[in-house]
This record gives structure tokens, sequence and C-alpha cells, in this order.
């Protein structure tokens, strides 16, 4: 294949290049506290815009940390014996947990699953803001300005995913002893965010994640797309980088290969090695990290694309729950 990141022996060593604040752990407590205290208001609608003959069809919402409502699709299946497994589904940057339909084949394996709306994106979860500073164009770098780290918006949608699994698993027909997650790109992110927040979660198939050391991107100078907003911060707001050690730092609140380390899940990940959104080497920092039972699938000829037999792997992955 050909080789733009790393080679693939340095990869499977890759350890990552974005400080780890001192105080990460601390602040990861103190973020499932504050969540702990958080009461989630939950609310089930029946949606009737679909109809299935083996599934229910829900509008969820909850409330996350900072008194935002969040909103999931919710669905599960018709007709039960005992309770079911339960997978939740996170999207990509951006847009939203999608239709129905993407839904209903769980249902027919006896599934329940809930696919969130990240706060502020395409979906319809509310932002509540708060933050000082500017939010330019991107959650990445929103509450990066502000003097608390606890600001930053992607602490808030980590929590979220977490409340989710706490939501999911009350309810009478979920199993919580059998729950997985799955995503990719954000998605991927979010999944290994909630793997490492909610002891919940048993297997987590995440797809090229997102939001995994951010300073190895820039280094590589890959921060377009995705990540352009990390070259447009230092451009307009640092553009002598004379801060670049303090907003890499702050950002390792919210890297993921931070909080692999907390993973008890099962984890079946998925990387392609052509991949120039999210580089195979900041995918492996998080992979690497990771202690509990693993397995990575690689596409050596793909990038931040559909990747063939993903999904199908991933269905058969959950039926082991």
């Amino acid at each position: 294949m050909a080789v733009f990141d790393l080679p693939l022996s340095e990869l499977e060593t890759y350890r990552g290049r974005n400080p780890r604040p001192d105080d990460f752990d601390a602040f990861w407590e103190e973020a499932l506290r504050e969540l702990e205290a958080t009461d989630p208001q939950v609310e089930l609608v029946p949606n009737t815009s679909i109809r299935a003959e083996h599934a229910e069809c829900f509008d969820l919402w909850f409330t996350g940390v900072g008194g935002a409502r969040i909103y999931a699709k919710y669905v599960r299946p018709r007709r039960r014996e005992g309770r079911c497994p339960a997978v939740l589904q996170f999207h990509g940057y951006s847009v939203n947990s999608g239709d129905w339909q993407w839904k209903l084949g769980w249902a027919g394996e006896g599934f329940c699953v809930a696919a969130m709306d990240c706060r502020g994106q395409g979906g319809r979860s509310e932002d509540p803001g708060g933050v000082r500073g500017t939010t330019l164009r991107g959650h990445i770098i929103r509450g990066l300005d502000d003097p608390d780290p606890r600001r930053l918006m992607y602490r808030q949608i980590f929590l979220d995913t977490a409340q989710l699994a706490r939501v999911v698993a009350g309810f009478e027909e979920v199993d919580p002893e059998r729950m997985g997650a799955t995503g990719g790109s954000q998605g991927g992110a979010l999944t290994l965010a909630c793997a490492a927040l909610a002891p919940q979660i048993r297997r987590a198939a995440p797809v090229y994640p997102f939001l995994c050391d951010y300073q190895r991107v820039w280094e590589m100078d890959l921060a377009e797309a995705a990540y352009e907003e990390l070259k447009y911060f230092f451009r307009q707001f640092d553009p002598r980088h004379e801060r670049e050690e303090a907003v890499f730092t702050k950002l390792g609140y919210i890297d993921c290969q931070h909080l692999a380390p907390r993973i008890r899940a099962e984890v079946l990940l998925f990387t392609a090695l052509m991949d120039r959104i999210c580089p195979p080497s900041t995918q492996f920092a998080a992979y690497n990290k990771i202690t509990a039972p693993k397995r990575m699938v690689r596409y050596p000829d793909f990038g931040h694309e559909m990747l063939p037999g993903a999904d199908d792997l991933t269905f058969d992955f959950m039926r082991g729950l």
C-alpha cells in the first residue's frame, strides 16, 4: 500500500503526541459527579411518522449537563421475550442521527436502539451555549479561550453519551448488562468516550474515530476538513503560536486517546490506512492505549469513506452481547 502516515510497524506501537493534562483524571471524575447530579428528566414520546410491523419508534428527550435537552431516536422490538440487548448509535460531525429505517434492522434482531443527536449540530438537541470567547466555526475549539476547561464543548457532548447510556440502561425492556455503542468518525470518537465514561457499555465498535491526538493532526499539516478549525483558531487568535503548548494541553482534556485507558468494554475498531481526515496514527494512539480486549480491522486502500463489510461485522459483533 502507499504510505502517507507512519509505517504500519510504527503505527502498532505509536502512543500519541498530544499532551495529557496533569489533572486529567480528576477533571473527568468531577465531570461524572456533575452528571450524576443531573436529573435526566426523561421524556419518551411515540413517533408516528414511520410505522413498522416489528418495531416501536419513539422520540427520546433527556437533560444533559448545563441543562441542555438532548434528543435521540429510540426503537424497540414490538414483541419481546424478556429484556433486550441495546445499541447506542453516534453520528458524524455536524450531521444527525439519520433516518429511522437505519435502526429497524437492529430491532428485527431483538435489539433496542438509541441514536443521539449531538447538541448544537444537525439534529434536534439543544446547545445552550455559555462560553466566553469565540466559538468560531466548530465544536473542537468551543470553550478553548474560556479559562475554565469545563466549558469545552466536547466535555458536554462526551457526558451526553454517558447520560444516554444511563437512561437507556434504566428502561425496563433493556438488559443493562448487554449494551453496546457504535459510530463512525465523530461517532467513533463518541463511541470511545461513551465506553470510557459509561460502565454499562460492554461492546464498542468505533469506525475511524475523530477527536484523537490533535497535535499529531496539526504536525501532519492535515488540519483541514473536520479539523480545519484548529488552523482557523491559530491563524485568528494565536498567529505566532505563543500559546501552542497551552492550547494543545487544554485540548488534551477532550482527546479520546487519553480516555482510552478507562475503557473496559470489548472493542472492535475499524481503521482506513489512507484516511487523510482522521489520520491512522491518531486512531492508533487511542487504540494502543486500550487495555480491554480489542481487535482492529484494517482497510489498507481506503480513506474516510464507506468501509465495505464494516456494518455487517459490527452487527455480528453486537449479536454477541
